[in-house]
């Protein structure tokens, strides 16, 4: 798969996407990278650290989030991705679920398109924007509400309907990602079972994305808060490796990239 100048082989390796939250209300960082010169040191460190996409959001989506305008989320995430654009040779993921937001971060420069709402939070415009550009985008898991009649059949089929969606668009096979979504519109058990049985979505045949950094299920699970559930994250992330995952999204770079590698080497010997 090309993301941005860069070949990522999601057969044979699992990559690293590093968050920069431009926010002020984010869960676990909010207000720490919302200047230019915060964040461009933070992404600086975290290239250093070993990432190899950096997923810049404008809007905070954790529970019980205040909702910004498109306006208000384009202008905080534009000079963000200009400056990083400018200064680093790095693919530059929009984390965003508003095609108006796409579009003027595509016009920027980003390189890909994550939308937590995996192109059903509008009537089809988003799915038409990526296609449009004819960049890669990631899709995650998410719905109304948590109703399930058996969790991993129907997050399966979910997904498959929104593959659906991108491919009827015009977005090419080859330039889609999955996300199970973990955090999203599920229970506690319910993230816990997508996790171990991330291979299940990995069947479908596209690169499959975790994201669980500093989430409530791990912070559950440990009974810890945000700021110290940094080897839970790295638990899970060498779970999702063991399960076939291609990228993991983390906020502790260093960690999860070291653990990441070690896995990849221990799954990889034959």
């Amino acid at each position: 798969m090309i993301i941005g100048n860069k070949e990522f082989d999601t057969q044979n390796n699992c990559y690293i996407m590093g968050i920069l939250n431009v926010t002020p209300d984010s869960f676990s960082d909010g207000g720490k990278f919302n200047t230019i010169d915060t964040a461009l040191f933070h992404v600086e460190q975290m290239l250093a650290d070993g990432m190899d996409i950096v997923d810049i959001g404008g809007e905070s989506t954790r529970p019980n989030y205040t909702k910004i305008s498109d306006d208000e989320e384009i202008e905080r995430v534009l000079p963000f991705i200009t400056e990083i654009k400018k200064r680093f040779d790095l693919p530059v993921s929009l984390d965003t679920y508003k095609y108006k937001v796409a579009k003027a971060g595509i016009e920027a420069g980003v390189d890909l398109i994550n939308d937590i709402w995996g192109l059903k939070y509008d009537d089809g415009e988003m799915a038409q924007v990526i296609a449009e550009s004819g960049l890669p985008c990631c899709l995650m898991h998410n719905k109304q509400e948590a109703v399930y009649n058996n969790f991993i059949e129907d997050m399966v089929d979910e997904m498959q309907t929104t593959c659906q969606l991108a491919m009827t668009a015009g977005i090419e096979r080859d330039k889609i990602i999955l996300d199970p979504g973990v955090g999203f519109a599920k229970s506690y058990e319910n993230n816990l079972e997508a996790i171990n049985k991330l291979d299940n979505l990995c069947k479908l045949g596209y690169p499959v994305l975790l994201g669980t950094s500093r989430k409530s299920v791990i912070g559950l699970t440990l009974n810890l808060p945000a700021d110290e559930r940094v080897e839970g994250t790295v638990a899970t992330s060498v779970v999702g490796v063991l399960k076939g995952a291609s990228f993991v999204r983390v906020h502790d770079v260093k960690q999860n990239k070291r653990a990441v590698q070690m896995t990849m080497a221990i799954k990889n010997q034959k």
